[in-house]
């Protein structure tokens, strides 16, 4: 037979793979074979997923190695090398002869080929990168169908020549393959090797080992053989791995070997080709790794294993063995079809293509097909009738008892579209997916599918992919290199499977899978294979079939398909999981409704061995009544009496928290805020922050009760309300709730009347927060189709994307959520720069919030079901399950929902009997609801207050919850436990109902005195015994109280699961847990020993299994049957535990890592420790451990935890130690403990101290606990992979595959390209697609796991917002009192006029100069002598140390006026223009024009640039023609217009682009003026980008290092000449020079705002008394104030007071002083054309230039009734410049007394100006050149043309040495010293000789060399009176290209 036509598998390999299955069959234990198929197609799969994400490792193949493929504990069998002989060379990539064979190294080698070999590449597992090059004779080797390989090897080594090596073990030593497992050519010689045209060896193909695919079989065409899955038509090839890729899929011309995909045993592959496709039950041992969803991999469906002959070692095999079938399934992920299904069929009918869920014919053709009457009857089930490919006919008969559904035409239909992605590569040789292909591997998964499985569409959109892409990565690689490829495609040459060879190939894959796929072959159409099946299914022929296939073939080209889900269980779960969640409720409702369930009833009546349970119940009340069970009530009854008598409580576990921030809530809240203000600081102008005042919010919830009180609660006790100022110290609850919206009927007058508030307060920030937002995501103009009897649906839409909302510009959206999938979608409103995500703990182990509690959600509890924990919180009941099932089957019309709940409620009603005494019920519930029940019950007896735990029973169904109550409510009563636990029933429509009781206890918990009050929260619950009945479809944010221990989630609807919903179950139980008690690993239930008999013996052997077993085992859900069971150990064990425990302290020494961590002492959080001595503390601690240490050594222990278990065990410790009633007051063991032990037990007895210590055990669905348990080869919980939400759907089904890798930002943009919003989504209309413009600009979204505080970083968040808006309004200034007041020169002459607005000239004239500094920003500097003066020491105040000075200067907080100054960050809708952010003037809209001019001072031109934007180029003039910048305008002197100001501003900046306040829009009122950036080059870019509006004048290059000094002279020199320039242009115009305004302002960077003093005199101009009041105007007031000066060209300069708060009256008594002004300055560039600023001063440059005015001769005025405030600026200005050493590494640090050294010395030169170096040195240290002036005031140092700083301690006396310069009389001085800094040749010998100095007085020279230095001390004729030596000369610390100034000292003689 062989190959001899297409369709037949080569005959030997079937026989073989048959004689496996029989053999293994035999020799295994179990009756059932092993399936052929899975032999020849499915094995590979397993191999490649086992190391999948591994690293890539050879394993032998599984027939090869046996044992290892199936059982991974085994080690595999090592191969021994033989040792290589003595000398040779072993180095891997080199033969033994020491030739390198590396194919990277002889890629451009010539090597000699002899005939009839070929070149391959053998891959070493010691050097994966790289292939070694051997030669081969190709008769060895596989032809183009990869058989036909003669055994055995022939072959050379290329490296050293040696030829003739005959087998390949001796060819692979020779080669240094040093292998570890047995040599085989087919797993080591991997590629062939090609020659590019350019001659350059390279790898080639894949060498095509046989059963690397399908067979190859020819066709009778004549095509050559082919694989299965051609890779223009299917999935072919797949590829070898992603370091390895597949460089083409078709024959080789050159070598002729057709490559049809890498074998199995190839260890490449074994890492690459895939997770496994296969979604079965295994446990996570089997394959850690290889789960369903990873990135996008070959599809191993077609794939078979190499056989190899029969192996005699080979084992059994069953479905059922785990060691067997787990490998190959991927643990629990059938279970995700379910909600595939419903997810795609939940959708509002409204624009959709096809129906969602139909019952009726889909599309007709032919005949149509009767479905037979009792038909459910029969089957036990509804079969569900899935339409594939083609037509499908029309049903008609009893359609009720079928479900039609598109969902697997939908999923084909997918998988046809090619995606966008791929569209590039061109579609003419990418071909979709084939319909035959399709199927196929349908089929193949199918098969797959074990018993309990249920198939998805998610699973199949991924295998079409996988193969889809595999099938087309050659073309797809090929589009994406420009090289030319080896191997061009050849399109055509392989064999597409046929539609008629495709019933065959189907027929053969079910043949192994035991008939639970059913293939059914139609002649003519479908509908005769719906009839046959329907014949089958009647006839009860298809009862173990759980799935049948139908394939009509007939019709010319294409196919028809349908399959038919038959199997009760999987039929069931998908018929459901296509209702929606309100035709579920329906359909219950209905089912109650119409007593369908009373069949259940009777049902379970039957079951019990004694008879129906309510007759026992009736017998047990009438037997107990009035002499209620003692042993159960004795001890609550006493608790509580000895409670009303004693007073105070004795528990200390029960603690209410204080409310306070986390810090991870404060960092979210900060990241919030964050986020706004970078809104504000975009260009967009989309939130002007400046323009808000306060803060008002509005928080939107669910419409749940709960919830509501919840967030309440939150908001009052947050005390936001308060902070905001929206309250008052006593506000009320009603007041409260104006600032929370619950989204119900009432919603709608409460949002109205938040949007007028908006309306009418422009300048409140509003912020609309949308809690829980992931709920209610319907569109408003659907809400009507889609529920009408629901008026909230839709409203979310209604409200918050109203026009309003979305237009109104103080409002900022918050949706804030746990659960963000649906609004990240690709039409959502919210930008992803717009989302915050609550933070990681953790970041490369570091811990960056630290807290005293750690959060405990999702992915805890599914470490905590890993190795490690013995006991997972996560945990399914599986005898609940399967009773269920059971069950299910017998009522198949009751909908699964209503019988659990049945099955649950009566397992809970048996647990309660059970534990009331009646033990026979025992069997009728289950180990999990038993353990729940007990502790629930005897919980409070452990407290003495009666603490208790909460049992958290989710039933979904509103109906069924009411149900549920109803009969647990009975059955408590019955049993007379009213009054040891609640049962509340929770509907979130409705508050929290609990008995008087109960409310007694909680009031008297929380110390409460209101008789009104009730809880109204969960929370408020803490610490109740109670079974909460939660009901609602969906939970709405309630959180639960610590108290909570158990969260049964077994009724949750586990058949329509989404992401969303799932998460948002699950996180219900997540927790808080201490950080400071290590969480026990064994964590589990709180069982109580005081039963021993409560489980059953299986479950101690269940332990033991779990105990002796190996961890992998413990995980496996297959080998437990019961996982929850095992907190059971029997009480004598416990009873020894403890008693050892207690009495021994030596038992506590650690004996193994897992003793020594139990025995670790809790922190402080454990309440019972407590104030207790140190030697108790300590026997509690002896007390932690060893309980669990003797029981599990093994491994790690299972108990909880074990001081609890301890002091449960405490009061056992009894004679009888197997007593099984604990006593109710303990006191028959307390002669046994020590007193000291009792009572700390006694205290940690209570339940609520393990509650900060566990979190609770989730109880879960066994289809959803295997979801949430699988992962996938990235190990990403395979829920998370789940469609997000119902309301979106998968955008394309070429989707790449979530990774656990993302972050959460990442998952975020994934979701937003891979999703979309169904029609029914209120995202739906918004369809620009990503683009930026389609994000709503005001909207943020916070997301976070649930319960983790979002409600409480929203309000700090809110609170920080409202701080930063007012600290926004408000700005730091300097507020500091005048210095020397007391030194002022007092004149007896004042201005007589209090009130006068301007100086006169001629009195003014009159005035004195005061020349004492007063600015306290010179307190250090040194005192200016006018007269001759006693200045006492203590006259000055105490000095402040120079580094103190910045930090410690006085500021005041100053609310901001309309009238300030902005920087950068400010920007408001009238500023925009000013600002530049315009569209009429583009950021790029500026010219830089160069303006030059001479100074003879500088002895060279001065060429300065200004940066001037098109807006501002009206205040320039400019040449005609050729654009050249001519001059500046200036205005006349006689302009009194008041619409601008006529002076120039100019203001140096460095370092401070950011926050320097340069915007002067509000300051001048909006006036015109011209204004003017004085910048460094260096800074230019930096500061055009900040203001791009504004003019620059940009310094030369040399002034780069300069200081403010040389921008004053610049830009006074540059004034001057513009003066003249304009007066020789308007000169022409006919306008006199003296008529051009002359002034020009110089103003800090620092201004901020600007006040003027009002003067009262009470009507009397003349009168000496007044009164005077401060208020702050505009810079345009005060300028027009000023220019309106009477005279005022005849003042050089006006300056004003610098503001303080302590200015006292005597300060503005007089209006106008003559003395120094600072910082803010008009200057008269005119009248000062002769003195000069000095540009090479850093510091004190005013001071110096005022002293120069002075001197000559001209006016100085002060307006002491204006006033300016500076702003405290952190960065920049002076502090800029930095002092630091020229060489790199010298970290120390330079201190002033190392500005200067000796000339010539070897000292550290310092990078920083000569000038700077000087300054700073004499500001601190002039003391050493001038000793004698030290605190002499009366004997100042004579300062000749420059005023520098001394130091505080040192007076000065500036003289002028200019002709006709006015200076103070010297005569009666007798000076201590002489500075003379560069002076010029107006200083003369005879004008030195004025002046007197005392004996020893001291001389410093200044110059800028040494040679000039000599010259000025002969001109001087200074050694006449001064004496010199050489060593008193001295220069700054700079090098010699530095130029550093020169010192010489000399002493007086």
């Amino acid at each position: 037979m062989g190959n001899s036509y297409a369709g037949q598998l080569k005959t030997t390999r079937f026989e073989e793979v048959l004689h496996n299955s029989i053999e293994a069959s035999l020799r295994s234990n179990s009756l059932v074979p092993r399936p052929i198929f899975s032999q020849l197609y499915l094995e590979a799969e397993r191999h490649l997923s086992a190391l999948e994400g591994s690293s890539r490792v050879d394993h032998e193949e599984e027939e090869e190695e046996g044992d290892v493929g199936l059982e991974p504990n085994c080690p595999p069998n090592t191969y021994q090398m033989l040792p290589p002989p003595e000398g040779c060379c072993t180095t891997d990539g080199f033969c033994q002869a020491g030739k390198d064979l590396r194919l990277a190294s002889l890629s451009s080698e010539p090597i000699d080929v002899p005939a009839g070999f070929l070149l391959v590449g053998a891959k070493s597992p010691s050097l994966p990168d790289h292939l070694l090059v051997c030669a081969v004779d190709k008769r060895f080797l596989p032809d183009d169908s990869g058989h036909n390989a003669l055994l055995g090897f022939s072959g050379n080594c290329v490296g050293c020549g040696k030829k003739g090596f005959c087998y390949f073990t001796e060819f692979s030593n020779h080669i240094n393959l040093k292998l570890t497992t047995q040599p085989k050519k087919q797993k080591h010689l991997k590629y062939y090797l090609v020659r590019s045209a350019q001659g350059a060896l390279s790898k080639g193909p894949l060498i095509c080992w046989k059963g690397s695919e399908f067979r190859g079989r020819q066709t009778p065409a004549g095509f050559c053989s082919g694989s299965l899955f051609p890779p223009l038509d299917s999935s072919g090839p797949l590829a070898a791995s992603s370091s390895e890729p597949t460089p083409g899929a078709n024959p080789s011309v050159l070598t002729g070997a057709q490559q049809a995909g890498p074998a199995s045993d190839h260890p490449s592959l074994t890492a690459a080709t895939g997770p496994s496709i296969f979604n079965g039950k295994d446990s996570p041992k089997h394959q850690p790794k290889s789960k369903l969803l990873a990135t996008p991999r070959p599809s191993a469906l077609g794939i078979l294993t190499n056989s190899g002959p029969p192996k005699k070692r080979h084992k059994g095999w069953s479905p059922e063995s785990p060691s067997a079938t787990d490998g190959s399934y991927s643990q629990g992920g059938g279970n995700r079809a379910k909600c595939e299904s419903a997810s795609m069929s939940y959708m509002p009918q409204v624009g959709l293509v096809g129906p969602a869920s139909v019952t009726f014919p889909v599309v007709a053709s032919g005949e149509p097909v009767s479905v037979p009457d009792n038909l459910l009857k029969i089957c036990k089930a509804k079969p569900v009738i899935f339409k594939g490919h083609g037509n499908f006919p029309y049903l008609c008969g009893n359609l009720n008892d079928v479900v039609v559904s598109p969902l697997l035409y939908t999923c084909y239909q997918n998988s046809q579209s090619i995606s966008r992605a791929y569209e590039q590569y061109g579609a003419s040789t990418i071909q979709p997916i084939s319909e035959e292909t399709q199927l196929l591997l349908t089929v193949y998964y199918l098969v797959q599918l074990a018993a309990d499985q249920v198939p998805m569409m998610e699973d199949l959109e991924q295998i079409f992919l996988r193969s889809w892409r595999e099938s087309h990565l050659t073309e797809i690689r090929q589009y994406q290199q420009a090289a030319p490829q080896p191997f061009p495609p050849v399109p055509g040459v392989v064999a597409p499977v046929t539609s008629a060879q495709l019933p065959w190939l189907a027929g053969l894959a079910a043949s192994s899978c035991n008939d639970s796929v059913h293939i059914i072959e139609c002649t003519y159409s479908l509908a005769e294979g719906l009839s046959e099946m329907f014949r089958l299914l009647v006839e009860g022929k298809l009862a173990k079939t759980n799935y049948v296939v139908i394939i009509c073939a007939c019709r010319n080209a294409a196919i028809d398909s349908c399959i038919a889900v038959t199997g009760k269980y999987q039929a069931r779960i998908l018929s459901e999981s296509l209702l929606t969640p309100a035709e579920y409720q329906k359909e219950v409702n209905y089912e109650l409704v119409t007593g369908k369930v009373d069949s259940l009833g009777a049902f379970f009546s039957t079951l019990c061995p004694e008879g129906d349970i309510d007759i026992l119940l009736d017998k047990f009340h009438q037997e107990n009544q009035g002499h209620i069970s003692s042993s159960l009530t004795a001890s609550s009854v006493t608790k509580s009496a000895s409670l009303d008598v004693g007073g105070a409580p004795t528990c200390t576990s029960y603690t209410l928290e204080p409310h306070h921030i986390r810090p991870f809530q404060l960092a979210v809240a900060q990241k919030l805020l964050s986020h706004v203000c970078s809104i504000a600081d975009s260009s967009t102008q989309n939130l002007d922050l400046g323009s808000f005042e306060k803060v008002d919010f509005l928080i939107c919830i669910p419409p749940s009760e709960v919830t509501y009180q919840q967030t309440l609660f939150h908001v009052w006790h947050s005390g936001v309300l308060l902070e905001l100022g929206l309250e008052k110290e006593h506000m009320t609850k009603q007041r409260v709730e104006q600032y929370v919206l619950k989204l119900d009927a009432e919603a709608q007058t409460k949002f109205k009347s938040f949007l007028q508030n908006s309306f009418q307060n422009p300048h409140t920030l509003f912020v609309l927060i949308h809690d829980h937002a992931h709920w209610d995501l319907v569109s408003s103009t659907v809400h009507n189709l889609y529920s009408q009897s629901d008026p909230s649906v839709g409203l979310v839409d209604r409200l918050l994307n109203c026009r309003e909302v979305k237009e109104a510009s103080n409002i900022v959206t918050l949706h804030v959520t746990s659960f963000p999938y649906a609004l990240q979608t690709q039409h959502t409103l919210i930008s992803p720069y717009n989302e915050i995500h609550w933070p990681a703990s953790y970041n490369n182990g570091a811990d960056l919030y630290p807290e005293n509690k750690k959060y405990f959600g999702l992915s805890e509890f599914i470490e905590s079901t890993l190795s490690g924990h013995s006991l997972p919180l996560l945990r399914y009941d599986s005898s609940f399950e399967a009773m269920v099932t059971v069950l299910g089957k017998r009522f198949p019309r009751l909908h699964s929902a209503v019988i659990r709940t049945f099955v649950l409620v009566q397992h809970y009603a048996a647990a309660m009997m059970a534990v009331s005494g009646l033990s026979q019920m025992k069997n009728c519930t289950s180990v999990e609801t038993l353990e729940i029940t007990q502790n629930l019950i005897n919980s409070p007896k452990q407290c003495p207050c009666g603490h208790g735990l909460m049992v958290l029973l989710r039933v979904p169904c509103s109906p069924l919850a009411a149900v549920a109550y109803e009969r647990l409510a009975h059955v408590r009563a019955r049993l007379a436990l009213e009054q040891h636990f609640e049962i509340i029933l929770s509907n979130p429509s409705s508050g929290i109902t609990v008995g008087k009781h109960f409310v007694k206890q909680l009031k008297m918990w929380k110390k409460i005195e209101d008789a009104e009050w009730r809880p109204q929260t969960y929370l408020e619950l803490e610490g109740l015994p109670c079974i909460l009945i939660f009901s609602g479809m969906d939970p709405h944010g309630e959180s639960l109280p610590r108290s909570l221990r158990y969260c049964d989630l077994r009724l949750i609807n586990s058949s329509c699961l989404v992401r969303t919903a799932l998460e948002q179950e699950l996180g219900l139980a997540a927790y808080f847990v201490s950080n400071q008690i290590p969480l026990e690993k064994g964590v589990c239930g709180e069982a109580l020993e005081s039963d021993t008999e409560k489980l059953s013996s299986t479950d101690s052997e269940d332990e033991e299994l779990a105990t002796e077993g190996s961890t992998a085992e413990k995980r496996s859900p297959v080998k437990r049957e019961r996982p929850c069971s095992h907190d059971s150990t029997s009480s004598p064990l416990s009873s020894k535990a403890s008693s050892s425990a207690l009495c021994g302290e030596s038992s506590a020494q650690p004996g193994g890592p897992s003793q020594g961590e139990q025995a670790r002492t809790p922190q402080p959080c454990s309440p019972s420790e407590e104030g207790r001595a140190p030697g108790d503390k300590q026997r509690l601690r002896a007390s932690q451990g060893p309980a669990v240490v003797h029981r599990h050594s093994p491994g790690p222990a299972p108990q909880p935890d074990s001081s609890l278990r301890t002091s449960q065990r405490s009061v056992q410790v009894s004679v009888t130690p197997s007593s099984s009633q604990l006593s109710s007051s303990g006191s028959s063991s307390s002669s046994t403990v020590p007193a000291a032990g009792t009572l700390v037990l006694q205290a940690s007895r209570c339940s609520m101290t393990k509650a900060c210590q566990q979190p609770p055990v989730v109880f879960l669905p066994k289809l959803v606990y295997d979801m949430v348990t699988s992962t996938d080869s990235s190990g990403l919980p395979k829920a998370a992979s789940l469609l997000p939400s119902h309301s979106v759907m998968w955008a394309s089904s070429f989707r790449p595959l979530l990774s656990k890798t993302m972050t959460s930002t990442e998952q975020s943009l994934y979701y937003r390209q891979w999703t979309v919003p169904r029609p029914s989504h209120m995202d739906y209309g918004n369809r620009a697609e990503g683009r930026v413009d389609s994000f709503h600009p005001r909207r943020l979204l916070l997301s976070g796991p649930p319960q983790i505080g979002k409600t409480g970083a929203y309000l700090q968040f809110l609170s920080i917002l409202s701080r930063m808006l007012i600290r926004l309004t408000e700005v730091d200034v300097y507020d500091e009192e005048e210095i020397n007041i007391n030194l002022r020169e007092e004149s007896e002459w004042h201005y007589l006029q209090l009130s006068d607005p301007w100086p006169d000239l001629e009195l003014f004239k009159t005035l004195p100069f005061d020349y004492i500094i007063h600015d306290p920003k010179y307190e250090d500097a040194s005192l200016i002598c006018s007269h001759h003066q006693a200045i006492k020491t203590e006259d000055r105040g105490p000095s402040r140390r120079p580094e103190d000075l910045y930090l410690r200067r006085q500021t005041a907080r100053m609310r901001l006026s309309k009238y300030a100054a902005y920087n950068t960050y400010h920007h408001c809708e009238q500023c925009h223009q000013y600002m530049g952010f315009h569209p009429r003037y583009q950021l790029y809209e500026s010219t830089l024009h160069a303006f030059a001019f001479s100074y003879s001072m500088l002895g060279e031109e001065i060429q300065l640039h200004f940066i001037i934007p098109k807006s501002k180029e009206h205040h320039f003039v400019f040449s005609q023609p050729g654009g050249q910048l001519e001059s500046m305008r200036l205005p006349l002197v006689t302009d009194k217009s008041h619409e601008y100001i006529k002076s120039p501003t100019f203001t140096p900046t460095t370092g401070r682009h950011e926050h320097g306040l340069f915007n002067l829009y509000h300051a001048m009122d909006g006036a015109s003026h011209l204004h003017v950036l004085v910048v460094k080059e260096y800074e230019m870019a930096i500061y055009k980008k900040y203001w791009p509006n504004h003019i620059m004048l940009v310094l030369p290059s040399i002034f780069n290092s300069a200081g403010v000094g040389a921008a004053h002279f610049l830009i006074k020199e540059l004034s001057y000449h513009n003066l003249e320039l304009e007066r020789s242009r308007q000169e022409e115009l006919g306008i006199k020079p003296q008529d051009i305004w002359p002034f020009i302002v110089i103003s800090d960077d620092s201004c901020v705002m600007w006040n003027v003093v009002d003067i009262d005199c009470g009507g009397e101009r003349s009168s000496r008394e007044f009164s005077w009041s401060e208020r702050n105007v505009s810079l345009k007031y005060i300028m027009q104030h000023i220019e309106a000066s009477p005279n005022i060209t005849h003042y050089a300069l006006i300056g004003m007071r610098k503001w303080s708060s302590k200015t006292a009256s005597g300060e503005v008594r007089e209006p106008f002083s003559r003395c120094h002004v600072h910082d803010f300055i008009v200057l008269n560039v005119d009248l000062t054309q002769n003195v000069q600023y000095n540009q090479n001063r850093f510091l004190c440059d005013d001071v110096d230039f005022n002293l120069r005015v002075q001197s000559a001769g001209l006016l100085l005025c002060r307006f002491n009734r204006f006033s300016v405030m500076k702003k405290q600026i952190a960065v920049g200005g002076h502090r800029s410049f930095h002092i630091t050493s020229k060489v790199a590494d010298n970290p120390m640090t330079i201190v002033p007394a190392q500005y200067i050294c000796a000339p010539d010395s070897k000292h550290t030169f310092l990078a920083a100006p000569a000038q700077l170096l000087l300054e700073k040195f004499l500001q601190h240290h002039s003391h050493h050149f001038f000793p004698l002036s030290l605190k002499n005031h009366g004997h100042p140092v004579l300062l000749v043309d420059c005023y520098l700083n001394l130091g505080s301690q040192i007076s000065v006396c500036y003289v002028s040495s200019r002709p006709h310069s006015l200076n103070i009389s010297c005569s009666d001085f007798m000076f201590s010293g002489l500075l003379l800094y560069l002076c010029d040749s107006f200083v003369g010998a005879s004008f030195l000789k004025k002046f007197h100095f005392l004996k020893d007085a001291t001389l410093c020279v200044i110059c800028q060399d040494r040679n000039s230095l000599r010259q000025t001390v002969v001109r001087l004729e200074l050694e006449d009176e001064w004496q010199f030596r050489l060593r008193d000369e001295f220069q700054t610390a700079n090098a010699k290209e530095d130029r550093p100034l020169f010192f010489l000292t000399g002493r007086h003689i």
